[in-house]
């Protein structure tokens, strides 16, 4: 019925018969409805009551040891221009900490604060002792003041008037700096939240009636199913699912809930999630695609001579040659860590810059004259290899058919 509020709900099962008559005619009012829906209780008590579901669905025969894993977003109730970005904080918190910097430099050569040691960090602690130097230093002001009050011009009032002007001005700093430690605190892993909903992280959805891609603030829902069963569920943060898998796994577990087989889309196939689960889950079977893995499969990849994995390899001396007939030896290891701490692990091959009589190969140059190299994830191309074969035998290959009419109805009826 698309109701929210409280006081809507206690109006709906009051008018509404069919609710009355679930509720046996006891109309809660609406700061119990309110106190239910906020309590402790109530996490506990649905979390419990799923799982005690699921244990009576698997006694019954009603689900099977699979967990189709699948996820969508949900539009929260905030204001869609209610947005605070991650980057925008950071950008006027330095521009604010360059101004305190030029500000206290003014109050020190006035002789009114002292020097800040090289190297400090400005905090809004530092900033009230500063603050309060300035103020007992307007109090010796106002004594010279009302000590002068016949002099006129009065140097001792034009010197009292700038440090208030900039006394104001370090309480608006302070102010800003403590806003800003707020607004960081808030964001997390985030890159931006909703003022009317702090929870909830500004994501591209698929309702988006002016095609611009529109960020919306939503959370992105996990669920779990098996023969159309929701066996658990978790909101995360995250906009893309790739970092929602490993949490949402560890869930179902600790829940006993997980499925022997694993399977989901090609959203959360990435070598992080395959190093996991393979470490984690051996005994278990995932059935995950990867993002290219359809792509790989067409002619028009197979035919790219841009692909190392069309390129002939000798696994003996560990080489490969391109189309154009260049060989790439085996220069070093390499490793790359992203901005989430995972590390992959990369074998880098360089180009032969000469062929045997000495001569210089124009193929083996890039456009600016350096030798070309590539690198190659053996890792990523072991998980590659054995999604294929799973996924292409038939047994496995008919469980990851079923997801698509196993975990998609269920996110239809819930947005029906």
């Amino acid at each position: 019925y698309g109701i929210f509020s409280s006081r809507k709900i206690e109006q709906f099962a009051r008018e509404n018969k069919p609710a009355g008559w679930l509720i046996a005619d006891q109309i809660p009012s609406y700061r119990t409805i309110c106190r239910f829906r906020i309590s402790d209780e109530l996490a506990t008590l649905t979390t419990d009551s799923l799982s005690q579901l699921t244990q009576y669905l698997r006694q019954n025969g009603m689900i099977d040891d699979v967990s189709f894993i699948d996820g969508t977003k949900i539009l929260a109730d905030a204001n869609k221009y209610s947005f605070v970005w991650k980057k925008n904080t950071i950008r006027f918190d330095k521009m604010n900490r360059e101004k305190l910097v030029d500000l206290l430099g003014e109050l020190h050569e006035a002789k009114i604060v002292g020097e800040i040691p090289a190297g400090s960090e400005l905090t809004p602690e530092l900033l009230d002792i500063m603050i309060s130097k300035v103020e007992d230093h307007l109090v010796v002001l106002n004594e010279t003041v009302e000590a002068t009050k016949q002099v006129s011009p009065n140097p001792a009032k034009q010197q009292r008037r700038t440090v208030k002007s900039q006394k104001r001005k370090l309480d608006k700093r302070r102010d800003k700096m403590r806003e800003h430690q707020a607004q960081q605190a808030i964001y997390g892993q985030r890159n931006s939240y909703s003022k009317t909903d702090h929870d909830a992280t500004f994501m591209r959805v698929k309702e988006d009636p002016m095609q611009n891609g529109q960020l919306k603030p939503a959370y992105n829902v996990q669920i779990a199913t098996s023969n159309q069963f929701i066996t658990g569920y978790r909101l995360f943060q995250n906009p893309t699912d790739t970092r929602t898998l490993q949490p949402f796994i560890e869930h179902l577990k600790a829940n006993n809930v997980l499925g022997h087989t694993i399977v989901a889309d090609a959203g959360y196939g990435s070598e992080s999630n395959y190093r996991y689960l393979e470490d984690e889950f051996g005994q278990h079977t995932v059935l995950i695609p990867y993002g290219t893995m359809l792509k790989e499969n067409s002619r028009k990849w197979q035919s790219d001579d841009r692909k190392v994995m069309n390129w002939d390899y000798h696994e003996k001396d560990d080489y490969f040659i391109n189309p154009q007939n260049v060989r790439f030896n085996f220069n070093a290891y390499r490793q790359r860590t992203d901005k989430y701490g995972f590390t992959r692990d990369f074998k880098e091959y360089i180009a032969e810059k000469y062929d045997e009589n000495h001569q210089l190969i124009s193929a083996a140059l890039t456009p600016k004259g350096y030798l070309k190299r590539i690198s190659v994830n053996e890792n990523w191309e072991y998980f590659k290899s054995k999604q294929r074969e799973l996924l292409s035998a038939p047994e496995t290959g008919q469980i990851y058919a079923q997801r698509k009419i196993d975990v998609e109805p269920v996110f239809g009826k819930m947005k029906a």
